[in-house]
């Protein structure tokens, strides 16, 4: 089944005099959005991936005439695995700058390598979205809310890969999702980064999944797993640019009793967080349903941010005497307080997170009202 993107009928990617640069973990249906795109375009087009030697050798060259002297025939440009290409930045920006009403589109699925490589080069000159897995937004839109319904549990199980989402049954569904946890989620990380102890990468991942909406120690996961708090800052940091986490940090209007000096941390899929800990029961066999619940909702909501251009500060709020509120968007000058709860049964509003913050409100998300919030 084909399953249609947010972006997959704008002209989002087609952008003359400007390269636009497509984000997003792997198998997430980058390169597949990218074609359906193109697939009507008039002109003459290029289509190229970082896995070409013969490409890496012209566009990582630096060398502006054999790099122009290649390109200038088209008038569209789309290297796919654009981080596998050394100095990428700069031979984008000698095609933007040299190529005058080309359109350019680089695609990858390692921010923290292609992030880095276009940064300076690219600046003014680049365009930037993210595509993740299937939203909610996506799927409300092609399918209707009450599919959404119908479907929650697998979702919370399962999680939202298009690849997941196609496969017949469960059994082929873990296939794919334990397959996907093995050959693709730290690919780029051990080749890009030279990162070499898988154990301990997986390690960390399965102690970040048993933690799901609880603030996390860097130095107790150090201590569990035999390594310096900077080396798990460090891999930290590369699971999020390589779009295996997400991090939310605390909220303070500077009050000595609100936590702030730890961080949240939620996986962009909730399927890749059951197969990183071998766990797809069903919801009402699995003690980790309020986990699953908030991941959800916290990553369904970044997502509709990101596609609809809804520009927020995203946190969490707790205090030390453990009044807390599971998701706080802070925009528009207001901040609005949000509270993930699977059970629609009744659950104290929180007061002392209303009467601290006059601008704030809060609303609890539960299995009943959830579209309304996605």
């Amino acid at each position: 089944m084909w399953f249609t993107r947010y972006y997959e009928n704008k002209d989002s990617f087609l952008n003359k005099g400007k390269v636009s640069l497509l984000y997003g973990p792997r198998r997430a249906g980058k390169t597949e959005l990218i074609k359906m795109q193109l697939r009507n375009f008039k002109g003459k087009l290029f289509e190229g991936t970082g896995d070409d030697i013969e490409l890496r050798s012209v566009l990582g060259s630096e060398n502006k005439s054999k790099i122009l002297t290649a390109f200038q025939d088209y008038d569209c440009i789309f290297i796919d695995e654009a981080q596998r290409i050394n100095n990428i930045g700069w031979g984008l920006k000698i095609l933007v700058d040299g190529l005058d009403g080309k359109s350019i589109i680089a695609s990858g699925s390692s921010s923290f390598k292609l992030a880095s490589e276009v940064g300076e080069p690219l600046t003014g000159r680049s365009i930037t979205h993210t595509l993740f897995p299937l939203s909610v937004v996506e799927l409300k839109k092609q399918f209707g809310g009450m599919d959404i319904v119908q479907n929650l549990e697998n979702y919370l199980i399962f999680g939202m890969y298009p690849d997941t989402l196609n496969q017949r049954n469960k059994n082929d569904k873990v296939a794919y999702l334990t397959e996907l946890r093995n050959s693709y989620l730290l690919k780029d990380i051990f080749e890009v980064d030279g990162v070499k102890n898988a154990d301990k990468m997986f390690g960390l991942l399965k102690l970040l999944a048993y933690q799901i909406g609880g603030e996390v120690s860097l130095s107790e996961l150090g201590n569990a797993l035999e390594l310096s708090k900077q080396t798990i800052a460090r891999y930290i940091d590369l699971l999020e640019k390589s779009f295996v986490i997400k991090k939310i940090g605390g909220f303070s209007g500077n009050l000595r009793k609100e936590v702030t000096k730890t961080n949240r941390y939620y996986f962009i899929d909730n399927g890749i967080r059951n197969a990183i800990i071998n766990n797809f029961n069903a919801t009402d066999n699995r003690n980790d349903i309020g986990m699953l619940w908030e991941n959800f909702m916290v990553m369904e909501r970044i997502k509709k941010q990101e596609y609809e251009k809804i520009y927020s500060n995203n946190y969490f709020w707790r205090t030390y005497d453990k009044k807390e509120v599971d998701f706080v968007e802070e925009r528009d000058g207001k901040l609005f307080g949000f509270e993930f709860k699977w059970s629609p049964r009744k659950v104290k509003i929180q007061k002392e997170w209303l009467r601290t913050y006059q601008n704030a409100t809060f609303e609890i998300i539960n299995k009943d009202n959830f579209l309304g919030f996605l």
